[in-house]
């Protein structure tokens, strides 16, 4: 006799095979972002990618499909407007059929002390870091319910759990996303949308705004590889919360 394992799963369960599944990667021009899409794309998905510059999401998507040709699609975005997110998820589902998966990546970090942080520099950490990532899960979900699940993945930071001197719109922010996922997932679990958040320490992009090479440093590729892990993961489970961090950095 077969039994089979995912009652009413058909949402879930098809994420062991990511080939064909529709997914949007935020911020994915460049660094981690543009690693899962890629990634992702080489697993067989299609994926629409976002970035707020056209430049920089132009000259993603034209390596894109010189690879993977029409299985990539883009636009320029800005997740701190819920007007061009619902553009970006229209588009997607308009170009692809729907949305499976979801990677939150997105974000920017503006490093002062509190009190040398100004009014907009703080409004555009949260408004990307945490309330983008709101705009980005109400937008995808009802197409991801339409389609009997999905998986939804927030990539935030181990700032979300070790508060900084000189960091605190950033520390909020991914305080805040941890928080937020967390309770996204109770919320969305019988709906057959899993989630999770992952959370990495230090990562070699030009993020922070250093160009120094770091050979100690986490890669994009880890943190890719830690996506890929979670959408073939068994739907019976779900690791709600991944930390990755160097395994050996410099001795303090």
């Amino acid at each position: 006799m077969v039994r089979s394992r995912h009652r009413g799963t058909r949402g879930v369960a098809m994420h062991r095979n990511i080939e064909n599944k529709v997914a949007v990667v935020t911020g994915a021009s460049r660094g981690i972002g543009n690693r899962i899409a890629e990634r992702l794309l080489e697993e067989g998905a299609k994926v629409m990618i976002c970035s707020r510059s056209p430049q920089g999401i132009g000259l993603a998507l034209e390596l894109f499909r010189k690879k993977f040709g029409g299985c990539a699609g883009g636009l320029a975005a800005d997740v701190r407007d819920y007007q061009q997110v619902e553009r970006l998820m229209a588009s997607c589902e308009e170009q692809f059929g729907g949305i499976d998966i979801l990677v939150n990546n997105a974000g920017i970090g503006i490093f002062r002390s509190v009190d040398r942080t100004s009014v907009e520099d703080w409004n555009a950490v949260i408004g990307t870091n945490l309330t983008g990532v709101f705009y980005c899960v109400r937008a995808a979900v009802p197409s991801m319910k339409r389609r009997g699940g999905g998986y939804i993945i927030n990539i935030s930071s181990l700032a979300g759990k070790n508060p900084m001197a000189g960091a605190a719109a950033y520390n909020a922010s991914k305080f805040g996303l941890n928080g937020f996922s967390e309770a996204m997932m109770l919320d969305l679990r019988y709906d057959n949308i899993r989630t999770s958040y992952i959370m990495p320490g230090s990562v070699e992009t030009e993020f922070a705004g250093s160009s120094s090479k770091s050979n100690w440093k986490t890669s994009a590729d880890d943190i890719a590889q830690v996506v890929i892990n979670l959408l073939k993961s068994d739907p019976r489970s779900m690791q709600s919360r991944v930390e990755i961090r160097p395994s050996q950095p410099p001795r303090k």
